[in-house]
């Protein structure tokens, strides 16, 4: 029997990968390019029309501010605050309208206004589907937040309210929502536009760098939410070989959220927040949280083989909050 990538799933896929590949590289969002003047950090993301992103519910212009986006915001949970180039490759069908286009870069434009950096190039090729991949260059200063770096002992903060990208994504795909509570405008607005124009988490990014105690090194892991709360924090234990315990009752909900399990799975699993996500030092933690409203505490690392657990002892079925799948 022959088997397919979709056999395989997006992790092993990754897994079977990494012998391609220099020792850990594959566990990190980007590459580190030492050069005599810079040490950079280049990341690529790709994506495709009818999986990352759909004209039913998104412009050109709002596409172009995603693309752009979640490629800062690997660079800013990478450690990065200093974005400086992005190169752009683009596939597109032959009727594709250049109003489109023209759009889709001024989408882009309006986020490298807001974050910093310059498309530098790209390329361009015609294809059936419609493709974007954007390469970007950051400036690597300390701290190098790798998800390899957890230890135990460390505290897990995360920034920011979780689950309105998937909510957005309901609202504007007309999905059955969790339960039939009712939702305000309020939240329906922060929801949708949360989905549409996702904001990186830069100011969290200087605010931690700001905050580190003197005494300590800048040793600290980190990775962004794009792919849910849980399963962003999986990667963090798979990567640096250890067990996260969280405390379910410290995790921030938006105040406009539903108060109900179902809403609190869709919270946990949903992805594309774009939120930093860090373990430090207990000292350093807890200087993080007073320094940022949005940082919160909300678990610590452990020795034990890659896991996550409830602060009652109650496991987390990892799989279910697996959310997004590529394949």
């Amino acid at each position: 029997m022959t088997t397919t990538i979709k056999d395989l799933g997006e992790i092993e896929l990754l897994n079977r990968l990494k012998r391609f590949m220099r020792s850990a590289q594959i566990d990190d969002d980007v590459a580190e390019i030492n050069t005599i003047n810079k040490n950079l950090l280049i990341n690529t993301d790709l994506l495709v029309e009818k999986i990352h992103f759909s004209e039913e519910i998104s412009n050109a212009k709002d596409i172009g501010w995603k693309c752009i986006t979640t490629n800062i915001s690997d660079l800013i949970c990478s450690g990065s605050d200093n974005i400086i180039s992005f190169s752009v490759g683009l596939v597109l069908p032959a009727n594709t309208r250049w109003q489109w286009v023209e759009h889709l870069y001024e989408g882009m434009r309006e986020a490298m206004q807001e974050f910093g950096g310059e498309i530098i190039g790209g390329d361009c090729s015609c294809g059936e589907t419609k493709m974007i991949s954007i390469t970007a260059i950051g400036e690597m200063k300390p701290p190098r937040l790798h998800r390899g770096n957890a230890l135990p002992g460390d505290y897990i903060v995360n920034t920011g309210f979780h689950g309105l990208s998937r909510l957005g994504l309901a609202l504007l795909t007309s999905e059955q929502l969790p339960s039939e509570i009712s939702i305000s405008s309020n939240l329906t607005n922060k929801a949708i536009n949360a989905h549409k124009r996702p904001y990186p988490a830069l100011k969290a990014l200087k605010a931690l760098k700001e905050c580190k105690p003197k005494s300590l090194s800048w040793r600290a892991a980190g990775t962004d939410s794009s792919d849910g709360l849980i399963e962003s924090i999986r990667g963090i234990c798979q990567s640096s070989n250890c067990q996260a315990i969280l405390s379910k009752s410290s995790i921030l909900r938006d105040p406009d959220w539903p108060k109900d399990s179902l809403w609190d799975e869709w919270m946990l699993k949903g992805g594309e927040d774009y939120e930093l996500i860090v373990t430090l030092p207990r000292e350093w933690a807890e200087a993080f949280s007073k320094e940022l409203d949005s940082a919160h505490i909300i678990g610590f690392i452990k020795e034990g083989k890659p896991n996550i657990s409830w602060d009652n002892l109650e496991p987390i079925n990892i799989e279910e909050y697996s959310l997004f799948q590529h394949f």
